[in-house]
């Protein structure tokens, strides 16, 4: 949670009892507990809210950021092979390579570029 171990939420809890004092603490922590209430509830409005927005039923695993492996991602985009159908890559033409330019010879130039 937060990255912070039981030790520390302990250290923490005990630091709080000393500023708070035993008095408010029980206000305090109920404030507290009130605040992550309603956090929990609007983020389920929102959830339910997106979903009567779009329709139809919406898989929360599948729009999970962290299921994207951009390593993955950049292999499949700069691999020779079409994913979905590797048997095209047979048949896509092959390229021509430009000739190397002669000892002084100048490159082509195209005004129209940028």
């Amino acid at each position: 949670m937060f990255g912070i171990s039981g030790e520390k939420l302990l250290i923490l809890g005990l630091i709080a009892i000393f500023v708070l004092g035993p008095d408010r603490l029980p206000h305090y922590a109920a404030q507290l507990a009130k605040f992550v209430k309603s956090l929990k509830r609007m983020a389920e409005g929102a959830k339910g809210q997106l979903q009567t927005e779009i329709g139809e039923e919406v898989n929360w695993k599948q729009l999970d950021p962290r299921q994207y492996d951009p390593r993955r991602i950049i292999r499949e985009a700069l691999s020779e092979t079409d994913p979905v159908n590797p048997v095209a890559a047979l048949n896509k033409p092959v390229t021509q390579v430009q000739p190397r330019l002669a000892k002084g010879e100048n490159a082509p130039f195209d005004s129209e570029s940028t």
